[in-house]
C-alpha cells in the first residue's frame, strides 16, 4: 500500500474527503517526524512505538577496495509493533 492508497482508505473509514484525509496523515506523519528528531518516544498504543537509539561505531569493509573502514556512530529510529499489530 503507497501513501495514496491509504489517504483513500482514511477518507473512506473516517467518511471525509481524501484532501482532509492527506492533511490529517501529513500531519500525523509530521508530528511524529518532530518527535523523533527531538530523542522523543511516540507510542501508539496497540499499533506500535517508535524510538530513536544510538548506533556505536563499528568496523565495516568498503566493497568496492575491500578496505576496513570504521562506521560512525549515529542516532537511528527504531519501530517496535504493539500487540493489535503483530500476527
Amino acid at each position: 500500500m503507497n501513501k495514496t492508497e491509504l489517504v483513500a482508505k482514511i477518507a473512506e473509514g473516517a467518511g471525509m474527503s481524501k484532501v482532509d484525509a492527506k492533511k490529517a496523515l501529513d500531519a500525523t506523519l509530521d508530528a511524529i517526524k518532530q518527535a523523533v528528531k527531538k530523542s522523543e518516544k511516540v507510542a501508539l498504543v496497540g499499533f506500535g512505538t517508535f524510538s530513536v537509539t544510538k548506533r556505536d561505531a563499528r568496523k565495516g569493509i568498503n566493497p568496492a577496495t575491500k578496505k576496513a573502514i570504521t562506521i560512525p556512530a549515529k542516532k537511528v529510529v527504531k519501530f517496535k509493533a504493539g500487540s493489535e499489530l503483530s500476527f
